[in-house]
């Protein structure tokens, strides 16, 4: 694969010479005619790209290009080379598999696009002859992604939807830190949970969001307890807010998406959200807020971006949705979200509405409104998100070290100074009650009397925070391992040293760098939301080029199939210049029979049979033009009526579904021709 549009004009040629010779020559005969011999491939290249430099050529190539030609032009370009198949799945939405290869086909015949064989997968690509021609194409998005102004679409009232931002993340650690027990045996979330959950989130997808957060390490279950990750959620702070809202998104994908019948353990899900976090903040690079997308834009941006098909686009969208990344403004269209910037400095993002609870500002920053959360209880967190101080969450915060000073000096930061006198007295009692009666949490060190001198040391000494009692010592709950190590050196080998629980702090070890590193932007645009076509006017209409080269036809004096032939060349966009109606090399070829011409139907059904051609076929009936795409697999005789089997792909262009339909029953019977380059290349 290449970085650029156009590849060198020698790799063109290249992939000409390696045509069969019959079908070389033949491609070059509907440019040059008779081709005089000795035969040399080298300069009939040469001749034809001269052919397609001179300037009129151009001008008639860029007029006969149509809306679906340069949509095809454009997708070859956005999707770098891609395999038909990779082109069908892109643009299947608007054009469909028949009407796809059929353009394919004939933008081969011009001359305009081409295949090679890059690692066994037949690609397509834009002939750099050409590039004057079809650069400007190429270059234009607008027509593949296509996006309109807000003021185009009526805004339609959608139903509420919850939006998951900084205030609910926090608001989230807070509940999950106050409950005792969260889950039911089995792994069931509670009903009081979840009674609990539905009052103060309204609206909040508790399972998507809880198994989100689990798949980010933010969470883990233990249990019947639903434990935070302390470290881990403050390591999520130094992310910007959107990198933040991406995670989460990412988080909620790889949760949505995991196999219920074949369960992965969230930990094995974690190594893959941080390259799907980096695919999402490429994909929203690619897009611009002041402008409305359709879902097939997206769709189209996902599979630009990632070409592999393992991305389920339903479930792509609904973590968007989720995380408020994309918003739905009507029925139709989507606007892209951008993440609430910080506060100005100074300016209050608090509001005290009573003495003990406050109404969050949606500019509070991440580290803020985490460090409110873990010493307070949240209370509401819908239209407005209000967290409430209390006795249960002060203690909790004294556990974890919290002060009753850090409380206040954030409270009085984060409103302005505007906390009352009675709240800061209130926290500081609190404080000093917690003080007068003690469980504490750490590694104990019991000496009999005749070991009681290694207190006394420096080893020892360092590590002891507080003497419980004659020969009990507290030590730091980390310090275990350097205790051991200080005995050990002060020549006490065998002593007692019971293994300790593993905190969920303690595991999380992994720092913010590693664990939630920054994503990187998206290195270009892809400027879906242009309006402008970036393509030079043409200076006149394509069928001005094909009346003028019909009357010179019909001046001419040939037999009818040459005739026919000749009309088909010009229909398709093939003749650009005069000599090539006058020195023309004819082989008629029938390609289609319709109505009552059941003999006609027949020799077209065995020739694609034969050639293992796609056709084409029409069948009257209750939908209007129904037709059927498909490559031609027998045709037999069943009791007198002769039945064409027929494989046709899916939506993927793999065949799949089998149909026999009756020749009698087919209004059009169209052999579609094949590519020049499927002799030298396979799909």
């Amino acid at each position: 694969m290449k970085s650029g549009i156009f590849r060198p004009v020698e790799f063109w040629k290249d992939s000409l010479m390696a045509l069969p010779e019959n079908v070389f020559f033949e491609l070059l005969r509907t440019v040059f005619g008779k081709i005089k011999t000795p035969f040399n491939k080298q300069i009939l290249l040469s001749d034809l790209e001269k052919f397609l430099l001179q300037k009129d050529i151009q001008n008639n190539i860029a007029c006969y290009l149509d809306h679906n030609d340069s949509r095809i032009i454009a997708a070859i370009a956005a999707l770098n080379e891609p395999s038909l198949n990779d082109l069908n799945i892109f643009i299947a939405d608007e054009i469909n598999n028949a009407e796809l290869y059929s353009i394919v086909i004939n933008l081969e015949e011009r001359f305009i696009i081409y295949r090679f064989r890059d690692g066994g997968c037949s690609r397509l690509s834009l002939n750099p002859v050409l590039e004057p021609v079809l650069s400007p194409i190429a270059a234009d998005s607008s027509m593949l992604f296509a996006s309109v102004p807000p003021e185009d679409v009526p805004q339609n009232k959608m139903p509420h939807r919850f939006i998951f931002d900084d205030r609910i993340l926090a608001a989230f650690f807070s509940f999950v830190s106050q409950t005792e027990t969260f889950f039911k045996k089995g792994g069931i979330i509670r009903q009081k949970i979840i009674n609990e959950i539905g009052a103060i989130f309204p609206g909040l997808p508790l399972e998507t969001i809880t198994g989100g957060l689990r798949v980010l390490g933010l969470l883990t279950e233990d249990g019947e307890k639903l434990l935070p990750d302390y470290r881990r959620f403050r390591d999520f702070g130094s992310l910007s807010r959107r990198e933040r809202l991406e995670y989460c998104a990412a988080g909620i994908y790889f949760y949505c998406h995991r196999d219920v019948n074949n369960p992965v353990s969230p930990w094995l899900l974690r190594s893959k959200f941080s390259d799907f976090a980096v695919f999402i903040h490429r994909f929203l690079d690619s897009l611009v807020p002041e402008r409305l997308y359709p879902a097939s834009t997206f769709r189209r941006i996902m599979y630009t971006l990632h070409r592999n098909q393992d991305i389920i686009f339903g479930f792509f969208m609904e973590a968007l949705e989720k995380t408020g990344l994309i918003v739905p403004v009507s029925e139709l269209y989507y606007c892209v979200q951008k993440p609430a910037s910080d506060s100005a400095s100074g300016s209050p993002v608090i509001a005290a509405d009573t003495p003990f609870s406050f109404i969050i500002y949606p500019e509070i920053t991440y580290n803020d409104v985490v460090t409110l959360a873990s010493f307070s209880r949240i209370s509401e967190a819908g239209t407005s998100v209000r967290f409430e101080l209390n006795r249960d969450s002060a203690m909790r915060a004294f556990d974890r070290g919290i002060s009753a000073d850090t409380m206040v000096t954030l409270l009085q930061k984060l409103s302005n100074n505007r906390i009352g006198e009675n709240l800061i007295f209130t926290l500081h009692d609190w404080e000093k009650r917690y003080g007068e009666v003690r469980l504490l949490n750490g590694t104990v060190l019991t000496l009999a009397p005749e070991h009681r001198y290694l207190a006394e040391t420096r080893p020892l000494t360092g590590l002891i925070t507080e003497t419980l009692a004659p020969g009990i010592y507290l030590l730091p709950q980390t310090a275990q391992g350097k205790a051991a190590a200080a005995l050990q050196k002060a020549g006490i080998v065998i002593f007692s040293c019971r293994e300790k629980n593993q905190t969920e702090t303690e595991l999380s070890g992994t720092s913010s760098r590693s664990f939630y590193p920054h994503l990187y932007p998206s290195l270009n645009n892809m400027g879906c939301h242009s309006g402008s076509t970036g393509r030079q006017e043409k200076k006149q209409p394509a069928s001005t080029l094909t009346d003028g080269f019909h009357s010179i036809l019909d001046g001419m004096v040939l037999s009818g199939e040459e005739h026919d032939e000749l009309s088909s060349r010009i229909d398709r966009r093939m003749i650009l210049c005069e000599s090539q109606l006058k020195g023309a090399v004819i082989r008629y070829e029938r390609l289609e029979a319709r109505g009552l011409d059941y003999a006609g139907k027949a020799l077209i059904a065995k020739q694609a049979v034969s050639l293992q051609s796609p056709v084409e076929i029409h069948l009257p009936g209750r939908k209007k033009n129904e037709c059927v795409f498909g490559i031609p697999r027998a045709l037999e005789k069943i009791e007198g009526e002769n039945i064409l089997i027929v494989d046709q792909p899916d939506e993927n262009g793999i065949p799949g579904n089998t149909l026999r339909i009756p020749l009698g029953r087919i209004s059009i019977l169209r052999r579609i021709k094949k590519s020049v380059f499927e002799n030298n290349t396979q799909e």
